[in-house]
């Protein structure tokens, strides 16, 4: 399928909010046949009953059967707790917590629910295509990779947003690359369980980022795996999206990785993602992300300045010098 054809299919299904119920009801969703679920798909949502739908429906919609759905409905204030009472029941699991407005906490709760050996999530103003759970999960079975991300197709406001921009290393040993920015969508992700509640899951205290922060801790010691077809639907553009409420996000970056180098969570591991694969301290993961940081603070600041924030500039700056003084102390120390 195009990546227009898919665009037009996802931004033209007004008609499948109300298959969700008749397609539990025929045995369309979920794995009905005794088994446990292998996948277990998580969607975080709240205040969205319109998207959660489509989203919903793109799932029950998959041609692979053996998953279950949890929703986890962070409070939401409008009629998204009727829609979902209305048609919880196999294979439609939900859940509901009080509002904290933190993306990880709420697809955390949903883990700690989760029954499926593999974790699948999708937010709830994004789409799959049909086939992405059963692409999927083969691939992971078939590689034994314990993480694994899709192409995914970006729309914003009803158009495609063009990728050609976008050069970035995907698949194998990505640790690098995702310093930079987040590299792997939530919705395009399946990781095991396993894995997943080995890395404490998402940080729980970040609005924005914590799918970065999780992301640099996994690839530090993890290769992932890559579908290079498209298979995800980025929806954009929304009012509600974290994205229209701050300007940039960068910021929520560079706190993510200063609270991981605090933590020295990369501390011997080198190149390649295999402590003592090389002598040269300045190859380790560490002294990347290090060297990223100190990218990130100096573009901060200077945007900072531009737009007349010198005290923001100065105090980013102050930050950003001493914690890499105090990292590259005790890097001195541990040669």
């Amino acid at each position: 399928m195009s990546s227009q054809a898919m665009s037009s299919q996802a931004m033209s299904s007004q008609g499948i909010r109300d298959q969700i119920c008749t397609q539990a009801a025929r045995g369309k969703g979920g794995q009905g046949d005794g088994r446990p679920p292998l996948v277990s798909v998580i969607v975080p949502t709240y205040n969205r009953r319109a998207a959660l739908s489509e989203a919903l429906a793109s799932v029950l919609n998959q041609s692979y059967r053996r998953f279950e759905m949890i929703v986890v409905d962070d409070g939401s204030d409008d009629d998204t707790r009727e829609f979902l009472a209305a048609h919880d029941g196999a294979p439609l699991r939900t859940m509901r917590i009080e509002h904290c407005g933190m993306p990880g906490a709420v697809r955390n709760r949903g883990a700690e629910f989760a029954r499926g050996r593999y974790l699948a999530f999708l937010d709830s103003d994004d789409l799959w295509r049909h086939d992405k759970l059963a692409r999927q999960t083969a691939y992971m079975r078939a590689s034994g990779c314990r993480i694994s991300h899709t192409r995914e197709l970006w729309v914003r406001d009803g158009e495609v947003v063009s990728q050609r921009k976008q050069r970035h290393r995907r698949a194998g040993f990505v640790f690098h690359d995702s310093l930079r920015k987040c590299i792997i969508g939530p919705s395009t992700t399946m990781i095991t369980a396993e894995l997943f509640h080995a890395h404490g899951g998402f940080r729980e205290d970040l609005e924005i980022a914590e799918d970065y922060e999780l992301w640099l801790r996994i690839t530090a010691a993890e290769e992932v795996g890559y579908l290079s077809d498209t298979l995800t639907v980025k929806r954009g553009g929304a009012s509600d999206q974290l994205s229209a409420k701050y300007a940039q996000i960068e910021g929520f970056r560079i706190t993510a990785l200063a609270q991981l180098l605090e933590r020295r969570v990369f501390a011997g591991s080198h190149a390649g993602g295999h402590a003592g694969d090389h002598d040269d301290p300045d190859r380790s993961l560490e002294a990347a992300a290090a060297a990223e940081y100190a990218r990130k603070c100096r573009i901060f600041a200077a945007g900072c300045r531009k737009h007349g924030r010198p005290e923001d500039a100065q105090a980013c700056e102050s930050r950003a010098a001493e914690l890499l003084n105090r990292i590259g102390q005790v890097r001195a120390d541990d040669r």
